[in-house]
């Protein structure tokens, strides 16, 4: 099969074109590079550095006679969208209309999108939330990610095009960047590393729901030809707090140092944690890394690089 990963440099994107090419699939990659990182381009797959707003990514599709998309090219940053909502319109929600008009146009057989569930469902207090829990984005990057799932689904209705929307978890693993808009996990492992301080906003209680990226890859690949015109959560069910995280990975890195306390961030959530029996039952799927595994392969990662 002809795939093209939007994104395809990035943290997540570049494991899935690895999976891919391992599965057999030809690959082609479109990523500006903006946050996507050259070093994470798998050789063997055809790369394009363009926007996905640019109208010659019509060119692509043309020649390469895609068959599957996997969108994972974004405006990730939930602060950058507070600051510039324009901007990220531009490039979550123009973006996808540029991929969804050439998928319909070069009939494309299906379209995979990384959505968000922390950022679509809100707080989720006592219960994990399922895929039927109401939408409350309190950010622009939550509601560009809600908007294109609605454009997957008017695409779906109109034109037949095929599409799963995989809401993601906190996803962390290798190959994510500690900088800018990142991970928490991320974050931690290189300041351990560097024996930098840490910063932890709040009294460190605010609890999430951490996927490996290797989980969240077999997700992708399970709902090929599965899942169709349908939402999955992709996590684990698990609420970890900050301060159960940072405690884990000082005995995982041997840090020394006390966190540091800092004051809450306005509108940050507290809880936020997903129900995948949606996913168990349609695509066959549930995670199968725990939290102190993925965190060992994690770590090992950024002691390398």
């Amino acid at each position: 099969m002809k795939v093209l990963v939007t994104g395809g440099a990035g943290f997540i994107g570049s494991h899935l074109v690895d999976a891919y090419l391992a599965r057999g699939d030809e690959v082609v990659i479109v990523d500006d590079l903006s946050s996507g990182k050259e070093e994470n381009i798998n050789k063997r797959a055809k790369f394009y550095k363009m926007d996905i707003q640019d109208t010659s990514l019509a060119n692509i599709f043309k020649e390469e006679k895609i068959e599957l998309v996997n969108h994972h090219a974004a405006q990730l940053d939930v602060r950058k969208s507070v600051a510039d909502p324009i901007f990220d319109a531009r490039v979550n929600i123009l973006g996808i209309l540029n991929i969804l008009e050439n998928c319909r146009q070069f009939e494309v057989n299906k379209v995979i999108f990384a959505s968000s569930g922390g950022v679509i469902y809100g707080e989720c207090k006592d219960e994990p939330a399922g895929e039927s829990f109401p939408a409350g984005p309190l950010s622009p990057y939550g509601v560009s990610k809600l908007a294109s799932e609605y454009y997957l689904y008017y695409y779906g209705k109109t034109f037949a095009l095929n599409y799963t929307v995989l809401r993601y978890g906190n996803v962390y693993g290798p190959r994510q960047d500690p900088y800018g808009e990142a991970g928490v996990v991320a974050i931690f492992s290189e300041k351990m590393l560097e024996n930098n301080e840490i910063n932890i906003f709040g009294d460190g209680k605010q609890m999430r729901d951490y996927v490996y990226v290797g989980d969240v890859v077999r997700a992708s690949l399970s709902c090929m030809e599965n899942g169709h015109n349908d939402i999955f959560n992709v996590g684990t069910g698990e609420a970890i707090s900050v301060n159960s995280l940072f405690k884990e990975m000082k005995e995982v890195l041997d840090y020394k140092k006390d966190a540091i306390y800092k004051p809450a961030r306005t509108g940050e959530l507290f809880k936020s944690f997903l129900n995948v029996s949606k996913a168990e039952k349609v695509l066959n799927w549930k995670p199968e890394v725990n939290f102190s595994q993925g965190l060992e392969e994690t770590t090992a990662w950024f002691r390398k690089t």
